[in-house]
């Protein structure tokens, strides 16, 4: 069922746009996350006003606050489908991140508070009388909420929205929340042992541990996370597959909400090109990025001397002495300006994030490494670090 309804909102590509599409989704999975949750609020304190069940109650109120966060995420698809303006020139899209960190606070604290009512009922337990409607309800409760989760897991997956998934994680823990109580009802019915508190006490840190694990998801975007080793990878692969291109560096991925890809980068390309021809390759990639990959991709054109016998060598010198210090190192933007006395040796080497070794250090270990016998070398070095989760090995 839920895949027909994600299938039916899928349709006619021409008709709704990609963003368009993820925007309705999106509020599809508000509007019914609202209208379940008031059913179960409603039900729920039916069902706790004729048992006397705080526990039912708690729940109940617990299925109200998940009806304030189905309103959060309504609000944050419809402010991240906002178009651009002067002040946002990028778009609103990081609202979807927004709500999805408050939707993950909320977790969060009704766990806290559940867990503070179940420590009570084991201090101060209180007897419950259960009846057939309140099993029912309980049960009927715990099977919309997980096909709540379900289909706010299908949509979050399909349109890749961190707000989706977090809501998705909340309707299974309160499933999970509605079942513990089911089931202590009916220890207690059978046996009268009251167990209430105790199996509260579980599912509230079980509850705690998910919402703290949703918090950092939803907020790495927030923060400014790392590009996906994969995408980099992808890119890596298309831009040097490229006519012309000799290699790559300073790569920068960045978004801003779903769907808002940005990315720099340095392509090298031979010197002795025409520089309208290598423009020309430049500008089709950059197409091609947006066209085939929804990237917005700015390319920064370094011309490499490849035709020099004595620069190549040197560049092939500096590369292999680079290797043998730590082979998770890269060069690039290598140049060789020769005098009558030194020759100055100018390129950047990228070191990956949280590098033990010191600037100082690593530039003294690679120049010593570089020396020619009878020749005066001088390196000039720049370290420069990494944006992305991989670093692309260059050997000219």
């Amino acid at each position: 069922m839920t895949k027909r309804l994600v299938a039916w909102l899928s349709r006619n590509p021409r008709q709704y746009p990609p963003a368009v599409q993820r925007e309705r989704m999106g509020k599809l999975a508000g509007l019914l996350g609202i209208g379940s949750n008031l059913l179960l609020f409603a039900l729920k304190l039916l069902a706790g006003m004729l048992s006397g069940s705080i526990a039912i109650m708690a729940d109940a109120v617990n299925n109200l606050s998940d009806c304030g966060s189905s309103v959060i995420t309504l609000v944050g698809f419809h402010l991240s489908g906002i178009p651009a303006d002067e002040k946002h020139p990028y778009g609103h899209a990081r609202f979807e991140y927004i709500s999805g960190l408050v939707v993950s606070a909320l977790v969060l604290l009704i766990g806290f508070e559940f867990f503070k009512s179940s420590v009570a009922k084991i201090i101060n337990p209180t007897p419950v009388a259960f009846g057939p409607l309140s099993f029912a309800i309980l049960a009927a409760s715990v099977v919309i909420k997980l096909c709540q989760g379900l289909f706010n897991k299908q949509v979050g997956e399909t349109i890749q929205s961190g707000a989706l998934a977090a809501t998705a994680a909340d309707s299974r823990n309160d499933a999970l929340t509605t079942a513990t109580v089911l089931v202590a009802a009916l220890i207690m019915r059978m046996t009268g042992w009251n167990l209430d508190g105790w199996m509260g006490v579980a599912v509230a840190a079980f509850v705690l541990v998910s919402g703290g694990k949703l918090v950092l998801e939803t907020l790495d975007p927030l923060l400014g996370v790392a590009p996906d080793r994969a995408l980099v990878e992808m890119i890596q692969a298309k831009i040097l597959g490229c006519e012309s291109v000799i290699g790559m560096h300073d790569l920068v991925v960045h978004n801003y909400g779903p769907q808002r890809c940005f990315a720099s980068v340095h392509v090298e390309m031979p010197a002795n090109q025409d520089i309208m021809v290598s423009h020309d390759i430049i500008d089709n990639i950059e197409r091609d990025f947006a066209r085939q990959m929804d990237i917005s991709l700015v390319i920064h054109l370094d011309p490499i001397d490849t035709d020099d016998a004595r620069t190549n060598a040197m560049r092939h010198l500096a590369v292999r002495a680079v290797a043998e210090f730590d082979n998770t190192l890269s060069l690039h933007d290598f140049r060789m300006v020769a005098g009558k006395t030194h020759t100055n040796l100018i390129f950047d080497i990228v070191i990956p994030p949280r590098y033990k070794c010191s600037d100082s250090r690593l530039r003294e270990e690679i120049s010593r490494r570089i020396q020619v016998p009878g020749e005066t070398i001088y390196c000039v070095i720049t370290i420069d670090r990494s944006y992305t989760s991989t670093t692309q090995k260059l050997e000219q």
